[in-house]
């Protein structure tokens, strides 16, 4: 495969079902309709719940959010695959659980629990009578006499918005690599973020039941096939894992929540923890490693000690790539 954007191929011909969404009835039908908004929100995941619940604590009303989703959720909408789980703590991962009361079962939420906290943003803000969903975005264009965007949907709508929010992003779009063949396959096959459950049988909480008789292929090994792999490994009869590159698989540690920790953090304990990671993350040292997992643990600066040889000859770029390779020589030794 190519590098770049030739790795992948269009969805075109038979390929095009695979956009198609498995959790709606997509003969849904409604009328067209035009109107002026003070902001128009594109997308109805973390990023446009949380502008909308600003704009509602704002005092703003007049928004419209427009997902081509059948509800809220964003990529955790689309991604119900076996074994999907958030590889982010859930405790800074889920925005608003103060506010919501959403109390994460496990220190990683599955993502069926993600999902439904998303809902319960919508539900808490009010959101669901501001939301066009089935509804995709197919232009935007400033109409600098109206001082407005004018907004077109795919379902002829046209909606004129002093502000316009982009909260869209890419982990909805099915890709598929572009191997030599594909076209010709007359097997089942499906995207992970469509997952086809009616062939596999389950449901995103309950196990797979009709691979037993499958011999079954996966591609790719990203932290989505990492997740699927061992699911598909105990429902089908065989499963054949194709692997271009690894992945760096650390230990995750999940576990369900403390009741007693949960209960006992006090107000603005959120923050505190999501602005500790993420300085973490950006190099910047904190007294303390509030969150402690393995990405705060990788992300955390450490000295690179070099044996016989002078530190000041070796550039910013060799340092860094030394001590990723003395980190990423833990996670592999951890494989055993």
């Amino acid at each position: 495969m190519q590098g770049g954007a030739g790795r992948y191929m269009e969805l075109e011909g038979r390929f095009a079902e695979m956009f198609a969404d498995p959790y709606v009835d997509l003969a849904a039908r409604r009328d067209p309709i035009s109107r002026d908004v003070d902001v128009l929100i594109v997308g109805g995941g973390f990023s446009g719940l949380l502008a909308a619940a600003n704009l509602r604590r704002s005092g703003i009303q007049d928004f419209v959010i427009v997902d081509k989703a059948g509800d809220f959720g964003g990529t955790w909408y689309w991604n119900r695959y076996p074994g999907v789980m958030c590889d982010v703590e859930s405790y800074i991962y889920l925005p608003m659980i103060e506010e919501i009361g959403t109390i994460p079962s496990k220190r990683y939420a599955p993502g069926h629990e993600i999902l439904e906290h998303s809902r319960a943003i919508g539900r808490h803000f009010e959101l669901y009578p501001n939301a066009l969903f089935q509804t995709q975005v197919t232009s935007l264009k400033w109409a600098e006499d109206q001082q407005r965007w004018c907004v077109e949907t795919a379902q002829n709508d046209v909606i004129r918005a002093r502000f316009v929010i982009l909260g869209s992003g890419p982990l909805n779009l099915p890709r598929l690599p572009d191997i030599p063949g594909i076209e010709s396959y007359t097997g089942h096959m499906f995207h992970t973020c469509r997952w086809d459950y009616d062939y596999t049988g389950g449901s995103p909480t309950t196990s797979m039941d009709r691979l037993a008789d499958k011999r079954v292929a996966i591609v790719g090994t990203g932290a989505t096939g990492v997740q699927v792999v061992p699911e598909l490994a105990i429902a089908s009869k065989e499963l054949i894992v194709v692997q271009r590159t690894p992945s760096a698989v650390g230990v995750r540690d999940n576990a369900p929540t403390d009741m007693a920790w949960f209960k006992s953090l006090k107000a603005g304990w959120q923050r505190q923890r999501m602005e500790n990671f993420d300085a973490i993350l950006a190099g910047i040292p904190q007294t303390e490693n509030l969150v402690g997992d393995e990405w705060s643990n990788i992300w955390s600066p450490e000295p690179v000690m070099l044996e016989g040889e002078d530190a000041g000859a070796m550039s910013l770029a060799e340092v860094y790539e030394l001590t990723d390779f003395r980190r990423m020589e833990r996670v592999r030794g951890s494989c055993g």
